[in-house]
């Protein structure tokens, strides 16, 4: 089975990035930075692809390695995980072993502050569990995706307008699509910590995107969400400010997600 990294940087040395985060696979590497360049080489016997682009965005940069994804397999990746030995083989045996299924969720090890999701056991993603998933826990078959002519939002994530939420978009998209997505409790890597690109702290903006980004998601039912995601998080996320700001600043988020600012 043929598996390919697709991995989304920022200033990177792309000589140097498969090394360092343990890819024993193909990949092709989308490096954000000022200049425009192409590169190849083998590592592990592996073809690594690298593109320096000046463009700007996770979105738009995961979009560029999946339009140019040949593998069988597609794992969407970071610049600061770091792959465990053999992960290769297990995200093989898990689609040997789920042939009906379009997409695997993985475990990758985080900060427990930074912690959105861990599969404790096997599960199928449906629509009220898919919101936790980040893009780097996303293994999929490649022609799943190409012939869903499914894409990642350039509204949402690291370099965007609005802060994060474009792997959420995706997966609900994917859902859409009618793709059968399973998350599984193996771990294939961890996350090495860094600054945020886009995390500035539970502030205006913070509760102002994500309204937006619940219009997105909910539609008719983004107020709702909202409220049960500030009742559900107050106690971490409202110390500076009170829930009911945060309230007022996602549904004024919303109401720009619906064009009515």
């Amino acid at each position: 089975m043929k598996i390919q990294m697709l991995v989304s940087a920022v200033d990177q040395d792309v000589r140097t990035l498969a090394k360092r985060m343990n890819i024993r696979t193909d990949a092709v590497i989308i490096n954000q930075c000022d200049g425009f360049a192409y590169e190849e080489y083998e590592h592990h016997s592996h073809m690594i692809r690298c593109y320096s682009l000046r463009e700007r965005g996770v979105g738009l940069s995961r979009n560029s390695a999946l339009m140019r994804a040949e593998a069988e397999i597609s794992i969407f990746s970071d610049e600061d995980i770091v792959y465990e030995d053999g992960y290769e083989g297990k995200v093989a045996e898990a689609f040997d072993r789920h042939k009906d299924a379009d997409m695997l969720l993985f475990n990758v090890k985080v900060a427990e502050g930074r912690r959105t999701y861990w599969n404790e056991k096997e599960k199928r993603i449906r629509w009220y569990n898919y919101g936790r998933y980040p893009a780097y826990s996303i293994a999929a078959r490649t022609d799943a995706l190409h012939r869903a002519n499914i894409s990642f939002s350039l509204l949402f994530g690291g370099g965007a307008k609005y802060s994060n939420g474009e792997d959420s978009l995706f997966l609900r998209d994917c859902l859409k699509k009618k793709m059968k997505i399973v998350a599984l409790p193996e771990v294939i890597g961890e996350e090495k910590e860094r600054e945020s690109t886009w995390f500035h702290g539970y502030n205006e903006k913070f509760f102002k995107d994500r309204g937006v980004l619940y219009h997105f998601l909910y539609g008719r039912m983004a107020v709702l969400f909202s409220l049960r995601f500030l009742l559900a998080h107050k106690e971490e996320m409202c110390r500076e400010i009170g829930w009911r700001q945060a309230y007022s600043l996602m549904k004024k988020g919303i109401r720009e997600g619906k064009g009515k600012i």
